[in-house]
């Protein structure tokens, strides 16, 4: 039997109606999100993003990894409200997740710490349930990173080697910002060399100048693109894991 035009339209609004309902309610986007193995519920020291322990850490271990919001590591560091869609076992406010690691898993966009995975349940019970489950659908939003009393950090990753090779992570960055670059100051020609991305958010510089090293970050948001400089500089005795505070803060 076919379907007269008139009966065909209407089912046309239905379809294209639905993807809509995706992004909804102060631009929520509809996803799925599951959970990875972890000794301790926290997050992986070992992620992606080249944060460490503080990516193990940071947001009370209510992390996780991303795949499509990765970015080429710019997505890193970056913070979701992510809430799941069963009305009897999930909270209306979900969890607050910090991006430190990338991952794929059965079409989802967050791979969550068991930290962050059971904070999208009402209750310890809820959670229980929603473990079961092991892929549950969600909704997201991109909402701004709080880091009260903490200025931004630069930290000289584990894979540094003083005076040969310069690598940091930014970190504590507040607000909606991705770092997008970094630059250190050329003291004998007066410019701003750029670090190259080496991988996530770890940025690094082959041969860097002696003395302390003077660092400089680029973020962007939604209203543009800035250069942050940090008003202390690394010390020329640097070591790998050393951590120096921008005296800056972000929000």
């Amino acid at each position: 039997m076919e379907l007269s035009f008139k009966h065909q339209l209407p089912l046309l609004s239905v379809i294209l109606f639905l993807p809509a309902l995706c992004m909804s309610q102060d631009t929520f986007t509809c996803s799925r999100a599951t959970y990875y193995g972890s000794p301790d519920c926290y997050g992986n020291p070992k992620g992606a993003c080249g944060f460490g322990e503080y990516g193990r850490t940071v947001n009370d271990g209510s992390v996780a990894g991303v795949s499509k919001l990765w970015r080429n590591g710019s997505g890193c560091g970056a913070c979701y409200q992510a809430r799941c869609k069963i009305p009897q076992y999930c909270d209306e406010n979900g969890a607050f997740v910090v991006v430190t690691d990338y991952g794929e898993g059965d079409r989802t966009d967050f791979i969550m710490s068991p930290r962050a995975f059971s904070r999208l349940g009402r209750n310890a019970d809820a959670s229980a349930e929603l473990f079961k489950y092991g892929v549950v659908d969600i909704e997201y939003r991109r909402v701004p990173c709080s880091y009260s009393g903490y200025n931004v950090v630069f930290k000289v990753h584990e894979h540094s080697r003083n005076p040969d090779y310069f690598a940091v992570v930014v970190l504590y960055v507040g607000g909606t910002y991705d770092v997008t670059a970094v630059e250190l100051f050329q003291q004998d020609c007066q410019e701003w060399k750029p670090l190259r991305r080496a991988s996530g958010a770890m940025f690094d510089y082959s041969n860097p100048p002696s003395g302390q090293i003077y660092l400089r970050f680029q973020v962007s948001d939604s209203a543009g693109i800035y250069w942050v400089q940090s008003r202390k500089a690394v010390s020329s005795d640097w070591t790998a894991g050393a951590t120096y505070d921008t005296m800056v803060q972000l929000n």
